[in-house]
């Protein structure tokens, strides 16, 4: 987690925060999307994370892909900001946050699929075989793009 949001859980405890974002959907040549099964929470979503202080989101999207995944992106193309009362999520530890979510959309990845300790597994999904139990606050995210890619 960032220094910056450590440092404002201290004072607040699991108040709920303002949590901006930046998530990938990363697409490959046959219209599957990338998932990645959380071991926080057992439940499955793109790569992303929270912007760091000073950060360009653009960036953030990048880095959170490279941590997690190990793949390095070419082109991203701006699928979406989310926000509202359904992007309102309670951490596993009781922490509580409003996300702000720009989501970007990725083709042809360079690499191989290399997982960080936040996943226990990856896979491809065709837009139809998305699983049931997605991350609650990105679920508005992946509707969005079964809706436009399905």
């Amino acid at each position: 987690m960032m220094e910056h949001i450590q440092f404002l859980r201290k004072h607040v405890g699991h108040a709920p925060l303002l949590m901006v974002g930046a998530a990938t959907l990363i697409v490959d040549e046959q219209n599957r999307l990338l998932l990645l099964h959380r071991s926080d929470n057992d439940c499955w979503g793109p790569p992303g994370g929270a912007v760091e202080l000073g950060e360009v989101v653009e960036d953030a999207a990048r880095r959170e892909v490279r941590e997690e995944t190990g793949l390095e992106l070419g082109d991203l193309s701006l699928f979406g900001v989310f926000s509202g009362p359904e992007l309102f999520y309670v951490y596993p530890n009781g922490d509580e946050v409003y996300n702000v979510t720009i989501v970007y959309l990725a083709r042809f990845p360079e690499g191989h699929v290399r997982l960080n300790g936040e996943h226990t597994a990856w896979d491809w999904f065709a837009p139809a075989d998305i699983p049931e139990n997605v991350s609650p606050p990105i679920k508005p995210v992946i509707t969005k793009f079964v809706e436009t890619h399905g």
